[in-house]
């Protein structure tokens, strides 16, 4: 039974005749031969229906989104009621488009790895809900899926990067320093106090358009000045966190004293002059710095299925039985250890920012 948030409302989960007429969409006569492990990756923590299928080498066989990017626009911001029917429009029509693309068919499937916390509730339970049938209809193993946790491990998609590394993950919903010891092994080194990167702007703006009186659809007198102050502001605040959570870790033997790997993700992690701050840090503790390409870096289905071959492969968190399983709007990544960084009291030696 699916156990949903009361502040969720409630949600229509798909027929199993409809059920039954997508997976009769597809060829199920015996064709390619997989000798990999195939997992089907579902998301739909914001406002984005993304979904891709992944082996266990890592090779993207078939991949597909709809993004709600013009719908919100209009509206000044995301509206979860809304997000949460175009999701609803959207997920079969991304899911079969998917796995048409992989030229796999469902009961090849080797695991359904489908996002269920953090994010948007009424979003999470779309992607859910939808899961738990497709499951139920082909008697595969679920993986649920930690948002984060996936934005961390995409690196390993792209690059080979060995256990421990440092990630900082940077978006508009999200900014946290963690550090990466396994597959689901996370130390908190930090995170937001108030506001993420990518929404400070906005509420920045705001306040600048009631001061001159701006009407809808004009543009501040001082908008570049605004995003330039703003961009490097937050990037040397940045810069010098991750400095101090470099120092720390390698301080407490955490990370290697030379050659350590910092990972960036997260849709902010696309801003090339943060990318540039960044360097400065990485190249003063002697450190590597890794992103993954632009299109990993935002919300995707991609990360989700590498997240579930990942736990697939390391036997860990993946369920036969989906009785009692939940979404989690909110939350934490591994275990918290920023008061510990707090009080190591680290002091971070200036660098010039010469961006």
């Amino acid at each position: 039974m699916l156990i949903l948030n009361k502040t969720a409302g409630v949600f229509s989960k798909p027929s199993k005749r409809n059920m039954y007429e997508f997976l009769r969409s597809f060829n199920f006569h015996p064709g390619k031969l997989f000798l990999h492990k195939l997992v089907l990756g579902i998301e739909t923590s914001c406002d984005d229906t993304a979904a891709a299928v992944v082996d266990e080498t890592g090779n993207v066989l078939g991949e597909a989104i709809h993004s709600q990017t013009e719908v919100h626009l209009k509206t000044g911001g995301i509206i979860p009621p809304v997000a949460q029917q175009l999701h609803r429009e959207n997920i079969q029509r991304i899911v079969q488009e998917a796995l048409s693309a992989s030229k796999v068919s469902p009961s090849e499937l080797s695991a359904i790895a489908t996002t269920i916390k953090p994010g948007l509730a009424l979003s999470l339970g779309v992607g859910l809900s939808f899961s738990l049938q497709l499951v139920d209809q082909l008697k595969k193993p679920f993986i649920p899926i930690h948002h984060m946790e996936a934005h961390a491990l995409t690196i390993r998609l792209t690059n080979k990067v060995e256990f421990p590394f440092l990630v900082l993950l940077i978006s508009g919903g999200h900014c946290l320093l963690a550090l990466v010891r396994g597959v689901s092994d996370f130390l908190l080194l930090g995170k937001s106090l108030d506001i993420a990167p990518g929404d400070m702007l906005d509420k920045m703006i705001m306040q600048k358009e009631k001061e001159e009186g701006i009407e809808k659809g004009q543009i501040l007198s001082s908008a570049a000045d605004i995003a330039a102050a703003v961009q490097h502001t937050v990037a040397c605040h940045i810069a010098k966190r991750t400095h101090r959570a470099i120092l720390f870790c390698k301080q407490r033997d955490l990370l290697c004293q030379s050659n350590a790997v910092l990972v960036v993700s997260g849709g902010v992690a696309s801003n090339l002059h943060i990318r540039k701050a960044l360097e400065i840090v990485t190249d003063a503790t002697q450190c590597t710095l890794l992103c993954p390409p632009p299109r990993l870096c935002t919300d995707n289905g991609v990360m989700i299925a590498w997240n579930g071959v990942e736990r697939l492969r390391a036997g860990l968190g993946i369920l036969h039985s989906t009785e009692g399983i939940r979404y989690e709007p909110k939350c934490p990544l591994g275990a918290d250890i920023s008061k510990e960084v707090g009080e190591a009291a680290i002091k971070v030696p200036r660098l010039k920012m010469k961006i």
